[in-house]
């Protein structure tokens, strides 16, 4: 959501697809349910614009924690605002792939998808594609196991999200947040299963930052 208001801005048209009824993946139900999200203060800056609510935690300088349904739906609102549309309700199942470059993706409905339903998806094409779907990289494996693309990794495949070590895995998100392959960036989660970063819990300024940045990446390639 990060990333589609700052290119919606931006005066790019953008669309995000949501396999599920709501945007916001682990994001709602916070931290083991507890409706708490933490977020640390180099991503303060990012709630503010969206005019999320935070108070910093007492007993732990340089980070704030805020109810988790607000920011979910503050970031969806955000980016909605800013001209960004979301397509609930969708499932990529391909990506669109030319001369050597992701050029866009292969969507039907995810009721179809699960029913197991004979229906034929459609395309949309794309100057860039971003992977923000979380731990599993979805478009991303796609991308390596149909299109045999070689991702911009030590292997030049999926390396495997590595186990909670919160530190490590907040810094790692934004820094593995790149293109990785022509057309096709990841952000978030999707970013350090890619590189095989750390996972980090309901600590959440790492994925505010990476979705800041994935965008001005996007935006670089593409030129204002």
């Amino acid at each position: 959501m990060v990333a589609a208001r700052a290119l919606a801005k931006a005066g790019k048209k953008v669309a995000v697809f949501e396999r599920k009824l709501a945007p916001g993946g682990g994001t709602w139900g916070g931290g083991m349910l507890f409706n708490e999200v933490v977020v640390q203060d180099d991503a303060i800056a990012i709630l503010d614009e969206f005019g999320i609510r935070h108070q910093a935690i007492a007993d732990a300088p340089g980070y704030h924690t805020l109810d988790s349904v607000e920011m979910a739906a503050g970031l969806i609102f955000g980016a909605v605002q800013a001209g960004a549309k979301i397509f609930n309700s969708m499932s990529v199942e391909d990506i669109v792939f030319k001369a050597g470059k992701v050029n866009g993706l292969v969507i039907n409905w995810t009721p179809v998808e699960r029913l197991g339903m004979h229906v034929d998806p459609l395309t949309v094409i794309a100057e860039a594609v971003i992977d923000g779907t979380g731990h599993p990289s979805e478009i991303m494996k796609l991308a390596t196991d149909k299109a045999l693309i070689k991702l911009d990794t030590e292997t030049g495949r999926i390396m495997g999200e590595k186990p909670m070590w919160v530190d490590s895995g907040e810094v790692s998100t934004v820094a593995n947040t790149k293109e990785y392959y022509p057309g096709l960036f990841a952000c978030g989660m999707s970013a350090n299963n890619v590189s095989g970063g750390y996972r980090m819990g309901p600590i959440f300024g790492g994925m505010l930052m990476s979705g800041r940045k994935v965008a001005e990446l996007v935006i670089a390639r593409l030129g204002r």
